[in-house]
């Protein structure tokens, strides 16, 4: 993997129950690491028909192993203006990280769950 291809920025986020000024629970996002990454679309190619376990997936999102963090599964991957829940992860030979990933669509704007 090339750095020329790590193009995209985006931003890794977990999201904790906290509350609000009026001491109701709100979840709020937790921003764990900003980095550059390359990022893949799903399409109709064999690497993507290797990959049927996972059919939810709607990308890919590959970038370095950022030190002290461990990336997990329902962290999120925010990348421009679209939000992506993390499906699945793995560890390419100690120095990239490969997360499968769903993109979110919000209730009410013509995705899936609106």
């Amino acid at each position: 993997m090339a750095l020329g291809r790590m193009t995209t920025a985006i931003t890794i986020i977990r999201v904790e129950q906290g509350t609000d000024a009026a001491g109701f629970a709100a979840p709020r996002d937790v921003v764990l690491a900003s980095v550059r990454a390359y990022r893949e679309d799903r399409h109709g190619s064999v690497k993507w028909a290797n990959r049927a376990a996972f059919s939810e997936a709607t990308a890919l999102f590959r970038f370095r192993v950022i030190p002290n963090l461990d990336i997990m599964p329902l962290y999120y991957i925010v990348c421009g203006l679209k939000r992506y829940e993390v499906l699945s992860v793995e560890v390419i030979r100690g120095m990239y990280v490969e997360a499968l990933v769903r993109e979110i669509h919000p209730v009410g704007r013509g995705g899936k769950n609106g």
